[in-house]
């Protein structure tokens, strides 16, 4: 099933994203994750690429087999970061022959030993590039794009990153999912402004539960993501208590959520980080909202 016909069934949804394993010794175990989770039958599930690719041959046979044994529809995420047409190419031939319909077309994170590498040469710069390219090679995919709330890390200003994102879209993206936030606020902003701009596909926030403390560096490097002092506060009280401090971002992130249904959002996706337990927590929070 397609994800853009989910999301515009105007019903609450909630979606869950999972990576595939960095090595081949930790397959199984990842693939006993990815599977607990998918068992709570979440609307969709999405299923990373790895930094530069790294982990790409991982990801289709996770999603494979979300598919297969759960018949929840997958999201296969696809990156341009140093690939080359022909290796896209065989990317896009194995997603077509696996009968998954959503990819989700991203730049992908710049690997740090390319940091600073001459990217002319590259056949891939920008997800647009991706996202043309698909279209091309099946115009039956449902295609996915990245959005920031906030702003792209290396976007000069938001006015520049939203026409950019209209550029994206316009060229074959059929829905935006966001990178994570911690204010809600910032979201209902952003989705103002790219309306005003002519954006008129769906947007599904993206939100992160933040269960330990050291996640909270990690989530301001990758995305930038302003900490609202309400979450400041909750990871000084509860921070240095595990336990605490994981009932307490999974409360965090439930009500941000609930938030979001109560003004409109319909569909919410959550970076579950391989956590069956976490996601299941979220959904039973929200069990009477959304029927299950």
């Amino acid at each position: 099933m397609k994800i853009i016909d989910i999301i515009t069934q105007n019903k609450l949804s909630l979606s869950f994203e999972v990576f595939p394993p960095k090595t081949e010794t930790s397959f199984e175990s990842v693939k006993a994750a990815t599977e607990g989770i998918a068992k709570l039958c979440p609307s969709f599930m999405s299923v990373t690429y790895g930094a530069g690719g790294g982990t790409s041959e991982y990801t289709l046979n996770i999603a494979k087999n979300i598919k297969k044994l759960y018949g929840v529809p997958t999201l296969e995420h696809l990156t341009c970061v140093s690939s080359t047409k022909e290796t896209i190419k065989k990317k896009i031939e194995e997603i077509k022959a696996a009968g998954i319909q959503n990819v989700m077309a991203l730049r992908g994170d710049i690997p740090a030993e390319l940091q600073n590498a001459d990217r002319s040469g590259w056949d891939y710069k920008h997800a647009i590039d991706l996202v043309l390219e698909l279209k091309v090679a099946n115009p039956d995919f449902c295609i996915g794009g990245a959005c920031y709330p906030e702003i792209h890390p290396e976007s000069v200003n938001q006015k520049d990153d939203i026409k950019r994102l209209k550029e994206k879209v316009d060229a074959g993206c059929d829905f935006l999912t966001t990178q994570m936030f911690f204010d809600n606020n910032l979201l209902y902003n952003f989705l103002y402004k790219i309306r005003e701009a002519g954006i008129t596909v769906p947007v599904i926030p993206g939100i992160m539960p933040i269960t330990n403390a050291n996640q909270v560096d990690r989530a301001i490097k990758l995305s930038g993501s302003f900490m609202p002092q309400r979450f400041k506060s909750l990871v000084d009280k509860f921070g240095s208590d595990p336990a605490a401090m994981k009932q307490a971002g999974i409360a965090y992130a439930t009500d941000q959520i609930i938030d979001l249904y109560a003004n409109g959002i319909t569909n919410v996706h959550v970076y579950s980080m391989n956590k069956p337990d976490v996601a299941a927590k979220i959904q039973n929070n929200l069990s009477d909202m959304l029927g299950k």
